[in-house]
């Protein structure tokens, strides 16, 4: 582990305020999901979008895309889809099969409504997301570094849809829900340069990073130190979650894990070395809420996987 320097913090403090300045450009009012999808690439985690359509959450991948200097691509998952279309697929090229990689092989890839495609195709990213390769024929291919899976999803139209299973969900670090902006965001989006309905200022987007940016920031966030009692913090909440009666499934030893790269990531780009407790608890609802199964009497009384993680909360206490 490197020792983290006053000048680390400097760079990843940086590279945050130029990926808001350049995503700025484009995307009006959506700070937060800038955040965390760096808070992701850091982590080297994966970020699951709840929202209604037109928020710009395509844009906004684009615009990250660009910034970071990254390779990406989107995938719109239909009912068709099928796994091979995204991993790829063995093709005969002469007298031999040749491997043709999908989509899948990117830096960032927008998972575009992943929840309209069947559980099969859905599977596909499970390797992907966790082991950063896909299988084919018996034959693994590693994928490129960083592998940072952006997937949205609509939360009110579930015709037509397939809802995730636990174990997609529990790979995802953050799950993060985007409104509708506020009158003045929407007032500075409109105030935008466009040509016809297409934002002509993402061709302003310029890079701020690569890869090697970003790889020399994760080791900023692998130094960060982290306090024992902190660390007990984050064991307490989670293993609070798995006690809650109205839970019946709690968040796993992965999220554990999640939340506290999650944390590390955060103090990083706040210019810390070292993680708070407001770090942990900010982060508890978009890396444990997704991850919990309620007991049908508690989606009966209408208490939800928010309400139970702030319970948790509530009921550990905070180390000074």
């Amino acid at each position: 582990m490197t020792q983290f320097e006053p000048a680390h913090a400097e760079r990843t403090t940086a590279l945050r305020a130029a990926l808001h300045h350049e995503v700025g450009k484009v995307v009006v009012g959506q700070g937060a999901l800038v955040d965390a999808t760096l808070v992701a690439m850091l982590a080297g985690g994966h970020v699951l979008i709840d929202g209604p359509p037109g928020v710009a959450k395509s844009l906004l991948a684009a615009a990250i895309v660009r910034a970071m200097g990254l390779e990406g691509r989107r995938v719109q998952f239909t009912p068709d889809l099928l796994p091979s279309d995204l991993t790829g697929t063995l093709t005969m090229r002469g007298s031999e099969f040749v491997f043709r990689r999908g989509p899948v092989f990117t830096n960032l890839l927008l998972a575009d409504e992943l929840n309209r495609t069947p559980p099969k195709t859905q599977a596909a990213l499970l390797e992907a997301m966790q082991e950063r390769q896909v299988s084919v024929d018996g034959v693994s291919h590693a994928l490129p570094d960083p592998f940072v899976v952006l997937a949205t999803q609509n939360p009110i139209d579930f015709e037509g849809t397939y809802p995730l299973p636990e174990s997609q969900l529990d790979r995802f670090l953050l799950r993060v829900a985007v409104s509708y902006p506020s009158e003045a965001d929407e007032r500075r989006m409109l105030a935008l340069a466009h040509r016809g309905v297409t934002p002509t200022t993402l061709e302003d987007v310029t890079a701020v990073g690569d890869a090697a940016t970003l790889s020399a920031a994760r080791a900023d966030v692998d130094s960060v130190r982290v306090a024992q009692g902190v660390a007990d913090y984050v064991i307490s909440i989670v293993r609070r979650t798995r006690e809650l009666p109205s839970v019946a499934l709690g968040a796993s030893p992965r999220a554990a894990v999640h939340l506290l790269a999650a944390a590390k990531a955060t103090a990083c780009i706040s210019g810390r070395d070292y993680v708070t407790p407001d770090d942990v608890a900010s982060l508890a609802v978009p890396v444990l809420a997704h991850r919990l199964v309620l007991t049908a009497e508690a989606e009966l009384d209408r208490f939800s996987a928010l309400d139970a993680v702030q319970t948790a909360l509530r009921t550990v206490p905070v180390p000074r």
